[in-house]
């Protein structure tokens, strides 16, 4: 099995350095970037299976980089951790809502971060929802897995990457309602601790560009699909 690769984004040497060195002793082929639109080129070139991006970068900053990131197919099943260390839960928001996968507040020990990248590339996405099939058919709108792509009256929809995973998750089981701690856990992963809010914003986001007939709310509870 080939090593995992890692690009590491951050504007800081002194953080490129400690995370270079503690994640090549486990074996992971590691590039690093200290600018957004160097970071891009590289991860165009580097094909990595994760990129650890640093939030507040002068210029391009994590969110515009990652927004950037996933507009590129080839990137679309890299795995993107913010690298913050900040805390207001907007910047958690925007890190998500842009396509990230994961959030690690710094400083963070080695052994920490070792075991939360173990973690995050444990993760995949067809496993944590049991999805097998390739696509699902309600009327005029598909969800294709293969292409992570949603499409209503042939016309394809643009959708976050934890957009599409939260619609992904409810339309599996059409009809059930998805209690919160569960989307928590099969969307963001048991890792990391996200807020109610989290979620309201990816469902509501998710109306206004599939429609509001799709999504149920179950006050205090959670959500349901309707297929």
């Amino acid at each position: 099995m080939r090593s995992k690769k890692i690009l590491i984004i951050d504007d800081e040497e002194d953080i490129l350095e400690f995370l270079s060195y503690n994640l090549s002793k486990e074996e992971y082929v590691i590039e690093t970037s200290t600018n957004g639109p160097d970071a891009i080129l590289k991860a165009q070139d580097f094909a990595p299976d994760l990129i650890i991006l640093d939030v507040m970068m002068p210029g391009m900053d994590g969110i515009e980089v990652c927004s950037i990131l996933r507009e590129n197919a080839d990137l679309k099943n890299t795995l993107i951790v913010f690298l913050t260390a900040r805390s207001e839960s907007f910047t958690e928001i925007s890190a998500f809502d842009s396509g990230g996968d994961d959030f690690i507040n710094k400083p963070i020990k080695p052994n920490v971060l070792k075991s939360r990248i173990k973690a995050i590339l444990r993760r995949h996405f067809n496993n944590q929802i049991g999805i097998q099939s390739e696509k699902l058919e309600f009327g005029d709108l598909v969800i294709d897995f293969d292409r992570m792509q949603v499409i209503k009256k042939e016309k394809v929809i643009k959708l976050a990457k934890k957009e599409f995973e939260l619609l992904a998750l409810l339309a599996s089981k059409p009809e059930k309602v998805f209690k919160r701690k569960n989307i928590m856990k099969k969307v963001w992963g048991s890792e990391i601790i996200v807020g109610d809010r989290t979620i309201d914003v990816h469902i509501r986001k998710l109306r206004e560009k599939i429609g509001k007939e799709y999504i149920d709310t179950y006050k205090g509870v959670g959500y349901k699909f309707i297929g």
